[in-house]
């Protein structure tokens, strides 16, 4: 579709999550029409939790905080990671024209693959070594540019990432495993001479080579640029929310994703709502919330409400599992 692709590499130097994310949305907000980022970023002490999260019930908060862990919270939808210095972050920013999810993924396994291990894609969001994972992936949009990023566990704090993380009973039932722990692994357990230094510099050559491009590495050194995203994602705002007490409270997990649906009624009318939810599709959690305030509780009126949501073809199996599901609860 588009010929002479623009192609940057961008490190960051720090490890402080609000940072690391900020920046990832500036780059979001500023990429250029035909261009493509490649930006590598680690945390440190970290947790991450999807946009649509309840972070206490995601992982230990308190005790995490105690620990001078820091939380942060996305733009993308999907589920709570664990972050330090052993796990290496990369995110692929580009014009919304250009978002390939197989080019962007075959970066990550040809870059994985030069360094000796034999990886693959799997479900809605895994890259895994024979059964186990040691890389999620997640994905956003807005109006004219797309993100995918993801982690790549290198040689990560295994004992810290099963202690603060925290994982439903309905989802590890429905994945048929017993613990966090047993289902992922980090590459320095399959090959020991592989580190984040030259994982990265074998992305930066399988991107560069995918896309046809030349780039040298590059740093943000302006923090100003990034002032105002970073106090949005330090906040306590942006990261808890508030947490009021709801009358109504409907949970389920669908293969695509839990729903934690929490509601407040005022003569009959949904007066306050949130929704929890790990579902990759974070756009359409907000929309639904959005869609149903202030709509009788009533299913016809919800049904209606929900069939009324800009959703994309492949969102119509979502909007009729709810549907479906809450027909059960309310009908």
């Amino acid at each position: 579709m588009y010929n002479n692709i623009l192609t940057k590499i961008i490190y960051s130097k720090s490890y402080d999550p609000w940072k690391n994310l900020a920046l990832e949305e500036y780059l979001l907000e500023t990429v250029k029409e035909n261009e493509i980022i490649l930006y590598l970023w680690q945390n440190d002490n970290t947790i991450v939790i999807g946009r649509n999260q309840n972070p206490w019930k995601e992982c230990q908060c308190k005790k995490f905080e105690g620990d001078k862990g820091k939380i942060a919270r996305r733009l993308s939808g999907g589920g709570a990671v664990f972050h330090d210095i052993g796990n290496l972050n990369f995110t692929f920013i580009m014009d919304k024209k250009l978002y390939n999810l197989e080019k962007q993924l075959s970066v990550i396994l040809k870059a994985v693959n030069n360094l000796g291990i034999d990886a693959k894609f799997s479900g809605r969001n895994d890259i895994l070594v024979g059964e186990r994972k040691f890389s999620g992936n997640a994905f956003y949009e807005n109006l004219n540019s797309s993100y995918h990023h993801g982690t790549i566990l290198v040689d990560a704090n295994m004992d810290k990432l099963s202690k603060y993380l925290k994982v439903s009973k309905e989802k590890i039932i429905s994945k048929g495993i017993d613990s966090i722990r047993s289902r992922v692994i980090n590459l320095k357990a399959i090959k020991e001479d592989i580190t984040i230094e030259n994982l990265k510099d074998n992305l930066k050559n399988s991107f560069l080579d995918i896309y046809k491009g030349r780039s040298e590495i590059e740093y943000i050194e302006d923090q100003e640029v990034i002032k105002k995203l970073y106090e949005k994602y330090s906040s306590w705002e942006w990261r808890y929310g508030e947490t009021p007490k709801f009358e109504i409270n409907f949970v389920n997990r669908f293969k695509w994703g839990e729903i934690d649906l929490n509601l407040n009624l005022k003569d009959g009318i949904i007066d306050s709502i949130v929704i929890y939810s790990d579902a990759m599709n974070s756009i359409l959690i907000k929309d639904i919330e959005c869609q149903l305030l202030n709509t009788p509780f009533n299913i016809k009126f919800i049904s209606e409400k929900l069939e009324n949501i800009n959703y994309k073809i492949d969102e119509k199996n979502i909007i009729f599992e709810i549907k479906k599901w809450l027909e059960s609860k309310i009908g």
